[in-house]
Formats: C-alpha cells, structure tokens, sequence
C-alpha cells in the first residue's frame, strides 16, 4: 500500500494517479507492492534527519529508509518540496517533474538500482525518464 503524508505546507492533487504509477512501476521491475510511505517535508524536517540518521549537515532533497524484503518493496521515502522547488528552478524543469523523478527515484533504489558511478548514475536517469515518460 502506497501512503501520502504531509509534514508541511504542502498536498499531492493527484495522489490516486501517482500511487498507480509508482504500482505499476514496482510490478513492471519485477517487484510486489509491500508498505511504502511518502513523507513530504521542508528543509528543516529533512536537514535535522539527514543529521540525526546519516550524520550528514547538509541539505538534500530525498532521503529513503529501505525496508524491502526479497521481492516485496516497502520503505519510508521523505522528500523536501524546498529542494524539489530549488531543483526544478535549476535544473529548468517543471516542479511537477522534478518531483516525480524525485519520488520513483527512491522506489528505483529499492528496486536494486544504484547512483554512485557514472555508469550506475547514467542508468538510474535513464529508468527515472522512462518512468516519467509512463506517467505523462
């Protein structure tokens, strides 16, 4: 079950389309839909986290705890609209889109998919467009 949450000024206007795409996401990697919990935030939340649980001072704008077990995917994914709306502002995107990269970004790490190379991060990008592509 996907579930949206809000810890600060802010509210999905199509939860019940972005809970189908994220589905078939998981489904189409292979993977079954255990309990996964958006947590959408402001810097501040994210920051004091990013401090608390990985001992990072710096801001971010997502931070996943993965509790996926086997093939059954589930974890808390907590996003900073501050960072969504500083990204898109850089990146010259929409915030709709940025949010949506930001948001199966997670599920794609949980999904086995990696960052830290240039090659593991050019094939994250690559997932995250073709999923984006789905949900337009």
């Amino acid at each position: 079950m996907i579930s949206f949450n809000y810890e600060t000024n802010f509210e999905l206007d199509n939860e019940d389309k972005l809970s189908s795409w994220i589905s078939n996401t998981i489904s189409e990697e292979g993977f079954k839909e255990g309990d996964i919990n958006y947590i959408f935030c402001d810097d501040a939340y994210l920051l004091n986290l990013n401090m608390e649980f990985l001992d990072h001072d710096t801001l971010t704008d997502i931070i996943s705890f993965d509790y996926t077990m086997g093939k059954l995917i589930s974890g808390d994914v907590y996003i900073s609209i501050d960072r969504v709306r500083e990204n898109a502002k850089d990146f010259n995107v929409s915030f709709e889109n940025e949010l949506s990269r930001v948001m199966i970004h997670g599920i794609l790490h949980y999904c086995g998919y990696k960052d830290k190379t240039d090659r593991e991060n050019a094939e994250m990008r690559s997932k995250e467009n073709y999923y984006i592509s789905k949900l337009t």
